[in-house]
């Protein structure tokens, strides 16, 4: 704990009143957000850049955070800034030692205008937001009756629509593979993909460029009419932030394409799917924040240790006939997978991209080239 005579302290503060002590990281100033946590050991740049946690504060249970850098490679946000509302580490490293590196952590966070708090009993954090459920948080140098009231104040993320804000305006192309990260060789162009982007992270993007796509990114808020007059060969619905059942635009064009082309949703995407064949969503306690997620493949058996960002999940007693749950969270037996074998349709709740994380899941950008080329 912070030393109290010490007069550079800040607070993270719950709305259910709850006080943590530390320092400021990063930018100074105020900021408020939904307090979650994530299990994910390495690739904190990654976690700072995903869209899908746009307005959150997150905590990373690593003890030490900051000790290799930043560079622009390495950013999952396509603008490269960072996504998230703030930033809660035990341990920021004195030090940046890397040879990518190309600026230190804080001075990345104080560019970017993000607010952050070091010196923080994250463990003692992450099992009261374990316990608790996420919730809304305010981190600041403020007194902390001021921050817990910003906390308390701050809307719900309950209904409320985040795709929007990290959605882009207009259509772009994505021409860039994973480059020297790759293992295998990139192949030619071979099938035509619009992406109907809710926040997608730039290495879903590379990995279908380097399994033979052309892609065209398009924004969430484009009509079924619209992505099928760039005559795709397969349609991706990305990742994103926020409340799915907040995203009715959406569902409704991917009702429109359901059964016209390919279709394969990732994260967000996912539960959009399932929304638009008749099933419901709702919000998990703390949800599943890591790469160390445990998810089981019921056509094959099959264990996969897996990449996931998620608040919301698929309610699986509302999933209708003719959709089949395909894959389960160990944990708690959660949604993670969708087929509808009839409309060449299939999603995963988790992330096949990984970045960071394992690389279990690869496959189904595989089975989703295979579906368009059949």
């Amino acid at each position: 704990m912070t030393d109290p005579t010490k007069q550079d302290r800040a607070w993270l503060a719950l709305a259910d009143g709850t006080l943590f002590e530390g320092r400021p990281f990063g930018a100074r100033g105020v900021t408020i957000g939904e307090a979650v946590f994530t299990t994910t050991w390495t690739g904190y740049q990654e976690v700072l850049t995903d869209p899908s946690y746009y307005g959150q504060i997150v905590t990373m249970t690593a003890p030490e955070i900051g000790n290799v850098g930043v560079n622009a490679e390495d950013s999952e946000a396509v603008s490269g800034a960072p996504s998230v509302a703030g930033f809660v580490v035990r341990d920021a490293s004195p030090i940046t030692s890397n040879w990518r590196a190309e600026e230190s952590l804080d001075a990345y966070l104080v560019r970017h205008g993000v607010v952050g708090i070091s010196d923080v009993d994250t463990r003692k954090l992450t099992r009261h937001l374990r316990d608790q459920g996420s919730q809304n948080a305010a981190i600041g140098t403020e007194s902390p009756e001021a921050l817990v009231r910003r906390a308390r104040e701050a809307p719900n993320m309950n209904g409320l629509d985040l795709v929007r804000a990290v959605s882009p305006r207009a259509p772009y192309a994505w021409t860039a593979g994973r480059g020297s990260w790759n293992t295998e060789a990139p192949r030619p162009p071979e099938h035509h993909v619009v992406v109907l982007d809710c926040g997608t992270k730039t290495n879903i993007l590379r990995c279908l460029v380097d399994a033979g796509c052309r892609l065209t990114v398009v924004p969430a808020t484009s009509s079924a009419q619209d992505v099928l007059a760039l005559k795709p060969d397969g349609i991706l619905l990305s990742n994103g932030p926020g409340d799915p059942a907040a995203v009715g635009y959406a569902v409704e064009t991917i009702k429109g394409l359901v059964g016209k082309k390919p279709l394969f949703g990732i994260c967000l995407g996912h539960q959009l799917l399932s929304l638009a064949m008749g099933a419901k969503t709702y919000k998990l306690k703390f949800g599943h924040r890591g790469a160390n997620q445990p998810v089981k493949d019921l056509t094959t058996g099959r264990i996969e240790i897996t990449t996931q960002n998620h608040g919301f999940c698929v309610d699986l007693d509302t999933v209708p006939s003719g959709a089949k749950s395909t894959h389960v969270h160990l944990n708690d037996g959660t949604s993670e997978g969708l087929a509808i074998d009839a409309l060449n349709a299939f999603s995963v709740q988790y992330h096949p991209e990984a970045a960071a994380g394992p690389h279990d899941a690869h496959y189904m950008f595989e089975r989703f080239v295979k579906l368009m080329r059949r």
